[in-house]
């Protein structure tokens, strides 16, 4: 599923080719995506409306119209956003958003669990799982200080919290391993038991995992594609992550694997304790 800097990557992507562009026509191919509303007032909601600001709000993108109502898109595992100069026929196309300029941008999902929401004005409360985020950790208020006092409040596994995006917006499970590994901490390590030191590591390291994956457009190590349908870089990048069986790149311990809350969590039994 697409974390935060892939999400991120097509935000910006979307800023520089839609942003100010007039829908002429919507193109519903399969409906299941759209929640609480049919394809008709879809279609009412959407056609002759312009897309004035591209934002995003952890894993989910928010597309505000002209009209003050929004377009919230969240991906899930197979969704993608595709666009092109003209008319093009895309695999597992589900709605089609053509421009006056005769662009198109379409949504794509092979596995069918990507969701579209038509939110009026800023009533995101609509959709719970948006609505009830936590902090955005690249943003500026997202403090140091900020992050030690989440950490205290909760008695949970690092890695399990980190993923967690009602804690922190946007970090999933590619981040929070690489994140844990440059900081050096188990991922099992309750976060109440954090030394200062151990949480202003992770602090860094998560903004800097972040950063990074941002300036290389993101990790394609399932379907994500950018707005071009090109893949992300920064997989040839990642330091634990998918390496089971291989050795540390920096002991050379062998990396392991183990199951927390349902995800495979990779880590190095040496660096991190």
């Amino acid at each position: 599923m697409p974390e935060l800097p892939e999400v991120e990557t097509i935000r910006r992507d979307l800023e520089k080719k839609v942003r100010g562009k007039k829908v002429e026509e919507v193109i519903i191919k399969n409906g299941k995506c759209l929640k609480e509303i049919t394809e008709e007032e879809f279609i009412k909601g959407i056609k002759g409306k312009v897309f004035s600001q591209i934002g995003r709000r952890g894993k989910f993108l928010i597309i505000e119209l002209d009209s003050g109502n929004n377009l919230v898109i969240h991906l899930k595992l197979t969704g993608t956003l595709i666009y092109s100069e003209e008319k093009r026929e895309l695999n597992y196309t589900r709605i089609v958003f053509i421009f006056e300029d005769s662009s198109q941008l379409a949504f794509n999902d092979m596995r069918g669990f990507g969701n579209i929401w038509f939110i009026p004005r800023k009533e995101f409360q609509r959709i719970p799982s948006l609505h009830l985020l936590g902090p955005e950790p690249l943003e500026e208020n997202f403090t140091l200080e900020k992050f030690k006092i989440l950490l205290k409040r909760k008695k949970k596994k690092i890695k399990v919290l980190l993923i967690d995006q009602s804690f922190i917006a946007g970090i999933g499970n590619i981040y929070s391993q690489e994140a844990l590994f440059r900081a050096k901490i188990h991922p099992e390590k309750l976060s109440n038991r954090l030394f200062d030191k151990e949480i202003e590591n992770l602090y860094n390291s998560l903004q800097a995992v972040l950063q990074e994956a941002i300036f290389h457009r993101g990790s394609s190590v399932d379907t994500y594609v950018d707005l071009e349908g090109k893949e992300g870089k920064y997989e040839q990048y990642l330091k634990v992550y998918g390496r089971k069986g291989k050795k540390c790149l920096r002991c050379g311990e062998e990396i392991k694997k183990i199951n927390l809350g349902g995800r495979g969590t990779y880590f190095c039994p040496h660096c991190q304790r």
